[in-house]
């Protein structure tokens, strides 16, 4: 077909495509496509990236064979091209999708994409993507009760086959600072490094994807930022709790709805489980339910015992002259009861008294330095949620027994509800864990009385007064 020709059937077919589309997504996905040529019926077109070529084969391929078709007599073929500064790329960069002939109604078939493939430059960017700490390993990750499943689902993806992700995707793990999350998430991506140097990880914060997305928006290259996520097979994003933005959440979104539907895995790590998100949209919010949510709770007594030891270790090895006993290492195990920053904070602050004192630590001192260290935390490591169901029964006259029963009435209801707003609000419990010991209730239920007790608290004068000399109690006789 003659060059004139062949832009004259474009328009056509460009202005067909903003008719059914609407000028907004028009713009944003065929703006930039232009024809390259129509022999034998195979029609060739070009966009300027691999996410432009990426996006319209997986999403709009069935719209533009159909329309395409309308306008190019014999269409048997379409070949999507990604452009290299400005001129098309060589054919190896074609994928070619073939055309057949339209069902019954002139429905046609959806464009199969065969392949694609990676620039060098982006490749080598993706190589170089930075890993936190490289000694949060599997191997330096203490596994107990509390961050069994975490691990087990965390070590999953890091074996998992190239090319397809494991039985659930996304993974998404949810905890209090401090328990091993980010840890996690930085064992992945090199146990996968090193086990399979092909797979392409990207590890990164909410943080650095929206400063990065806001540099792509300041350059005018928000495509480029678009690409880079397109290559990747493994996704690995922290902090996810501080994503903000409509557009940033948004373009998020588009990242993580593409890589799942091409069976890329994504990891993604919170503070709070997906339903706590609240300034996150709610369908991204469903998207994240639709994988595994793990969560990882405070370490046991026991788990606490093995993560002091290692630090000793390693105390020792920088310091010989730091002599920390087996019974000291009991006393901070119960003491603290936070996760291995908490811990590790403690027993410097042992081994710091020791040094400038220039004298050994007995249980005494020990307990004498950590005398402030249960304190700490977000529970103060004092308040226990046995405390909160004694309490609560005692002022409302209910037994424990019912508080953990599931009878509906509402005097057993209420201070139940009233019990797990201040579980919430005075340890460091996460949701799953405040409803196991609530009557093994699930998370949806412990969210539910929260937000039901703040609401009425704000109507109900008296209710707050309650909760004000509840809380007061709990404290004085934790």
């Amino acid at each position: 077909m003659e060059p004139s020709r062949l832009r004259e059937t474009w328009a056509r077919v460009a202005q067909r495509l903003r008719a059914e589309l609407g000028d907004d997504l028009y713009t944003s996905w065929f703006g930039r496509m232009e024809p390259e040529g129509f022999v034998d019926g195979a029609l060739a077109a070009s966009v300027p990236t691999r996410f432009l070529k990426s996006w319209i084969e997986n999403h709009y391929s069935a719209k533009l064979a159909k329309i395409a078709s309308a306008e190019f007599p014999g269409l048997r073929q379409i070949q999507v091209r990604v452009r290299v500064q400005g001129a098309a790329a060589q054919p190896t960069a074609v994928s070619r999708s073939v055309v057949p002939p339209p069902r019954a109604g002139g429905e046609v078939p959806a464009l199969q994409p065969m392949g694609s493939f990676l620039p060098q430059a982006a490749e080598a960017a993706l190589s170089r993507a930075p890993i936190i700490d490289e000694s949060q390993t599997f191997d330096s990750f203490m596994v107990g009760q509390s961050n069994q499943l975490a691990h087990a689902a965390a070590m999953r993806v890091a074996h998992g086959p190239a090319g397809s992700p494991v039985g659930f995707n996304p993974l998404y793990i949810h905890a209090g600072a401090g328990l091993g999350k980010t840890h996690l998430l930085n064992a992945v991506a090199q146990r996968i490094r090193e086990t399979q140097p092909l797979r392409k990880v990207m590890v990164m914060t909410a943080e650095r994807f929206m400063y990065t997305f806001i540099q792509a928006v300041r350059q005018r290259d928000t495509l480029s930022f678009k690409d880079q996520f397109q290559s990747v097979d493994v996704l690995l994003i922290d902090d996810f709790q501080f994503l903000q933005g409509k557009a940033i959440q948004q373009e998020f979104c588009h990242a993580f709805n593409s890589l799942v539907d091409q069976r890329r895995q994504v990891v993604v790590a919170a503070d709070v489980p997906p339903a706590q998100l609240d300034t996150v949209d709610q369908r991204m919010r469903s998207r994240l339910m639709g994988g595994l949510v793990v969560d990882i709770e405070s370490p046991d007594p026991g788990l606490r015992r093995k993560i002091l030891a290692v630090r000793r270790d390693l105390l020792a090895a920088r310091d010989p002259g730091a002599v920390i006993s087996d019974e000291i290492l009991d006393l901070v195990a119960e003491r603290v009861t936070g996760g291995g920053r908490e811990l590790e904070g403690a027993l410097n602050r042992i081994a710091a008294f020791q040094q400038f004192n220039s004298q050994p630590i007995t249980l005494d001192l020990a307990s004498m330095v950590l005398r402030d260290a249960a304190s700490q935390g977000q529970d103060q490591g004092r308040i226990k949620i046995d405390d909160i169901l004694k309490v609560v029964g005692r002022h409302y006259n209910v037994s424990k027994n019912d508080l953990l029963s599931p009878r509906r009435a509402r005097n057993v209801v209420v201070p139940r509800q009233i019990g797990m707003y201040l579980a919430k609000k005075l340890t460091s419990r996460s949701l799953p864990e405040i409803g196991r010991r609530f009557g093994g209730r699930d998370h949806s239920t412990v969210l539910h009385a929260v937000r039901k007790i703040d609401d009425l608290m704000r109507a109900d004068e008296k209710l707050a007064k309650d909760l004000t000399q509840l809380i007061r109690l709990i404290e004085q006789g934790a």
